[in-house]
């Protein structure tokens, strides 16, 4: 694309040095907050209903919630860092697929009803 062009990311992707940096933290920080928040109703609710007492849903769940927090964590610290984000975003992508392999198990566990 030339620079007169009117192509909407044009101007943001040459903001950010034009190269081929994902940048997937700006992504990762809302998401990984709302599956914790996610995480934290699940969590409620296995409690309020008691499951808790019968099951070993609560303590997974509890895990999950906090993969996602150091997720929103090391992403937010690739945000903020001026030298070496990308690291912590790799971190906090590993953490962030950790948290959705964690949470797709808690809802085949849940449905199916597999830990007693």
């Amino acid at each position: 694309m030339k620079p007169g062009n009117n192509y909407t990311g044009y101007n943001e992707h040459m903001a950010n040095g034009g190269g081929d940096k994902k940048n997937i933290s700006r992504h990762i920080l809302p998401a990984a907050a709302n599956l914790m928040g996610l995480c934290f109703v699940i969590f409620s609710m296995l409690k309020a209903y008691q499951f808790a007492e019968r099951t070993l849903l609560d303590e997974l769940t509890a895990g999950t919630m906090l993969l996602f927090l150091a997720s929103s964590l090391f992403s937010y610290g690739s945000i903020r860092a001026k030298n070496g984000g990308e690291r912590c975003e790799k971190i906090a992508d590993l953490f962030f697929l950790a948290g959705l392999t964690c949470m797709t198990l808690i809802s085949v566990f849940f449905v199916l009803d597999i830990i007693k």
